[in-house]
């Protein structure tokens, strides 16, 4: 059965009890965790969360409102970024990053994600700086490896067309060369499908996915839409899902509270779909 779930960014204008049941009521299975729900609402993109209120024992009622409605949280989303120049603000950033994983491990969460990071004005491979942020980002992932270690939790990276690191061959190097088994990836199809096949994303990728993001993208999109709105073979990645990562979390985004029931309904159907192709 697919583990199919929704991130809780698609619920921002509730609280987490009301994202929590209608999940449940939906048919959600699992949820990347960010603090965007009105009751917690502290979601910064690309940059650094203020946790200085958001005490273990507040993180940890917030985790067991998902829970007490059969919601697994499978992880705790940062998205920080990983390549900020600043010296300063990229300490501050990986220090953000140490205080999530504190908070995942010790309610039981695996899975820490986030994107490489970009530079607003002049985000995507740029050949004037594409080597020295390739190496801020091998840096700030091999430090946050240990801490991983430390806390028993893994980093799952987004990579994305858009970014340092834009197609699923170059994620497995990047993989290769950090050597640590704290680094997996969150792959998220949309992101790649311009640089990478279907079947190209699980042959460099499937041993280390953590977890998948599930959006679309046509393939001269700059940005994401809904899954079916786009170019990915959701049938034939929904089967090679199965035959590779079978029962790793399915997370759907880009959904919002008024279609993630007609979201998941099509999710459902693309992999009653798939499930005839094995």
């Amino acid at each position: 059965m697919l583990n199919i779930g929704i991130t809780t960014r698609s619920f921002g204008g509730l609280t987490n009890e009301e994202t929590a049941r209608r999940m449940h009521a939906i048919g959600y299975r699992c949820t990347e965790l960010c603090f965007s729900q009105t009751d917690s609402k502290y979601w910064v993109y690309n940059g650094v969360t203020d946790l200085s209120d958001m005490s273990d024992a507040r993180f940890s009622e917030i985790v067991s409102v998902y829970r007490e409605q059969g919601i697994e949280v499978s992880a705790l989303g940062v998205f920080t970024n990983l390549i900020e120049p600043d010296d300063e603000k990229l300490e501050g950033n990986l220090a953000n990053y140490r205080r999530f994983m504190e908070l995942a491990a010790k309610n039981g969460i695996p899975y820490l994600p986030s994107e490489c990071g970009f530079i607003p004005d002049s985000r995507g491979v740029l050949a004037q700086y594409y080597e020295a942020r390739f190496d801020r980002l091998k840096s700030s992932l091999a430090r946050l490896c240990e801490y991983a270690e430390e806390y028993g939790v893994y980093l799952a990276l987004e990579c994305c067309v858009l970014d340092v690191v834009p197609s699923a061959k170059r994620a497995a190097d990047l993989i290769e060369q950090i050597g640590s088994e704290r680094l997996k990836v969150l792959l998220d199809p949309a992101n790649l499908i311009a640089n990478s096949s279907e079947e190209d994303m699980f042959y460099y990728l499937s041993e280390n996915i953590a977890y998948f993001h599930g959006k679309d993208r046509h393939v001269n999109d700059a940005y994401g839409r809904l899954v079916g709105d786009g170019d990915i073979n959701w049938c034939q990645f929904l089967a090679l899902y199965h035959q590779h990562n079978d029962g790793a979390p399915f997370i759907i985004e880009y959904a919002n509270a008024d279609n993630a029931e007609e979201v998941y309904r099509r999710v459902m159907e693309f992999d009653k779909l798939a499930q005839r192709m094995l």
